[in-house]
């Protein structure tokens, strides 16, 4: 009744992926980002040791900095805990009582973690539209576009993506960027939504097609205010000779920036962050880097 223990399997190249019967394209200006169900408990399937869990999560990581560089929302999708028998409903028969059994795992995975700027939706049921505010908030933005990935792709994603359609919003699926219980389940929703309701796409296509339209110059004070909404502390609380690790910052934070700076041909490493952790002497990387 429960989700079974998935063996690892190798996530699909963009050589293998169906063709598209649409010919759309991802646009910045109208797309959103839904990172789905990437939460602690459903990852546990996996186990650590699986391969599948690395590379997805990284994947994942690089996409969000893309789209945190162009100007894309963010969304994600968690399930509760201590959902009762009625608003649990139906899932209770098909995989029993899930994130009831494990509340303390229901957290994103720390490599994800939702930033303030982020919006979180509680998932109820397999589409991220059941019950939650998504199309209406995508209405207001001026968005008819989602990109999707996360777990597990022949579930929630592809449901996602089937509801999207009948709403008349473009789903794009990230191949690379979701998992599933199976090779075979994985690629059974790949092919459904490249013929019925969406279009495929892998991580490598979709970071160059969003990040052709970004042109980001930095400031210092784009700079600062980016770390003060990693530390969740006010500017003026910074000194920015200090060093970041001090002020609770921390590796995969880092990371994330180095993967943003990366989709705007900003070549900084962790290793140049990581050796003089304070805001000053990261300006003084991102305006050499700029420069060139």
């Amino acid at each position: 009744m429960t989700i079974p223990v998935i063996k690892s399997y190798p996530l699909p190249k963009a050589s293998e992926l169906p063709e598209n019967k649409v010919n759309w394209t991802v646009d910045p200006e109208k797309s959103v980002l839904l990172i789905h169900d990437m939460q602690q408990y459903f990852l546990n399937f996996y186990g650590e040791e699986q391969g599948i869990h690395t590379e997805l999560i990284d994947n994942i990581v690089a996409i969000k900095a893309a789209a945190v560089a162009a100007g894309i929302p963010v969304f994600y999708t968690a399930q509760p805990g201590h959902q009762s028998p009625e608003k649990r409903g139906l899932l209770n028969d098909m995989w029993g009582p899930g994130l009831n059994k494990s509340p303390a795992q229901q957290q994103v995975v720390d490599q994800l973690a939702p930033t303030d700027s982020d919006t979180v939706l509680t998932k109820w049921r397999y589409s991220a539209f059941q019950k939650s505010p998504l199309e209406h908030t995508m209405n207001e933005l001026g968005k008819d576009q989602l990109i999707i990935c996360g777990i597990y792709a022949h579930i929630g994603c592809m449901i996602t993506a089937t509801d999207a359609f009948m709403r008349d919003i473009k789903a794009f699926m990230v191949a690379d960027a979701v998992a599933d219980f199976s090779a075979e389940e994985h690629m059974m929703a790949l092919n459904y939504l490249a013929k019925r309701c969406g279009s495929v796409v892998c991580k490598d296509s979709l970071i160059k097609s969003v990040s052709t339209t970004v042109n980001v110059q930095w400031t210092h004070q784009q700079l600062l205010a980016r770390i003060a909404g990693f530390i969740q502390l006010p500017i003026g609380d910074i000194d920015c000779d200090e060093s970041l690790i001090d002020y609770g910052l921390d590796s995969i934070r880092v990371m994330n920036l180095v993967e943003e700076w990366r989709t705007q041909n900003i070549e900084i490493s962790f290793q140049q962050l990581a050796e003089n952790p304070t805001i000053n002497n990261w300006w003084k990387l991102l305006q050499s880097s700029q420069e060139k």
